[in-house]
């Protein structure tokens, strides 16, 4: 924790949330009118000065003003920050939006789109794992030789469609004993389950098998197989950083990064196993891309454990007095309509 005297603080305060609110460097005249301190402008710019050389404040080319470094807005975020309540109108619209949405998928998106837009930045959403998601119902249908339509129902309302492909064929009658078994066995299980004791079963019984017990149970071992698109990040409002040109340089590189999920699950991995919200600043976020940017996430979860992260993305000159507050609430709100569903 970086210390400094209640004057340095006070002044520190006060610029970065100058910086923040116009963009421009904050002079020591500037600072004066702001927070009233009785003292003269010589000793604003040797607290100024000091505050430099810890790294703090930078002054952009030959400008007399100041502003900070990513290091300094971690500072400002750790230890001046004056959270804000989340405004009315916001909790309401996202209650609404909240209970309009018939499964969990499009619940998601939306309340991402809606938080993207009332904070004017990209939205992220990390969405649950199917692995933590129940099995409600299940139906295996045939579509050409050995090709199969999966029809996956899961608890929160979602419908998965999923073609496989047999090794050999089989009868309309073989797949409705595969749904029977799958359906008396396996319904209110979570799929991760489903997949552990389907292949344990393939292992330990393929032996007294016989041959339509075989195909029945790898129709539902394919069924059940991980599909790469399992784990999913959905970014939304991408056109919101185009308002911040001026702050974030390198769009380019910020939308490549969008592009790269595997980046983003890894940022986002980092917020699903922490407790409350996270922020990484320009590069705590591990990606050159972000350099000015600042992420704001959080978990939600269902039934206590956290299955996915909530986030928006905008330049490190962001409010966060007013964006940590939504990030954290939204991410709670979600957490207690899942709970609902579930």
């Amino acid at each position: 924790m970086t210390k400094f005297d209640q004057r340095a603080q006070t002044l520190m305060k006060a610029l970065v949330e100058s910086y923040i609110a116009t963009g421009q460097p904050v002079g020591s005249k500037k600072l004066l009118e702001q927070t009233g301190l009785t003292v003269s402008p010589a000793t604003v710019r040797n607290v100024m000065q000091d505050l430099e050389a810890m790294g703090l404040l930078t002054a952009p080319h030959t400008s007399a003003g100041r502003i900070p470094t990513a290091q300094g807005v971690r500072v400002f975020v750790d230890q001046l920050l004056t959270i804000s309540n989340v405004e009315e109108v916001y909790l309401q619209q996202l209650q609404q939006q909240l209970g309009r949405a018939s499964e969990t998928g499009e619940m998601l998106a939306s309340v991402s789109r809606m938080l993207s837009n009332m904070t004017n930045m990209a939205g992220l959403i990390r969405v649950p794992s199917r692995d933590v998601t129940r099995v409600k119902h299940v139906e295996f249908l045939p579509l050409s030789q050995n090709k199969i339509l999966v029809i996956l129902i899961l608890d929160d309302g979602e419908v998965q469609n999923r073609v496989i492909q047999l090794d050999s064929e089989v009868s309309r009658d073989e797949l409705q004993q595969a749904s029977n078994y799958v359906n008396h066995h396996f319904a209110g299980k979570e799929l991760n389950a489903v997949r552990q004791e389907l292949l344990q079963e393939l292992k330990s019984d393929r032996a007294q098998m016989d041959a339509m017990m075989a195909s029945m149970m790898e129709v539902a071992e394919k069924g059940f197989s991980k599909d790469d698109n399992d784990d999913e990040v959905q970014v939304t409002g991408r056109s919101q950083l185009l308002n911040y040109g001026g702050d974030i340089s390198d769009l380019k590189s910020v939308f490549d990064a969008f592009a790269e999920k595997t980046q983003m699950l890894t940022l986002l991995d980092k917020c699903l196993s922490a407790d409350g919200v996270q922020l990484f600043i320009g590069e705590e976020s591990g990606y050159e891309g972000f350099s000015q940017c600042s992420v704001v996430g959080a978990p939600y979860s269902i039934d206590g454990k956290a299955v996915g992260v909530l986030a928006v993305v905008g330049p490190t000159r962001m409010a966060y007095d007013k964006v940590i507050p939504m990030v954290d609430i939204t991410a709670k709100l979600i957490s207690s309509a899942l709970k609902k569903d579930s």
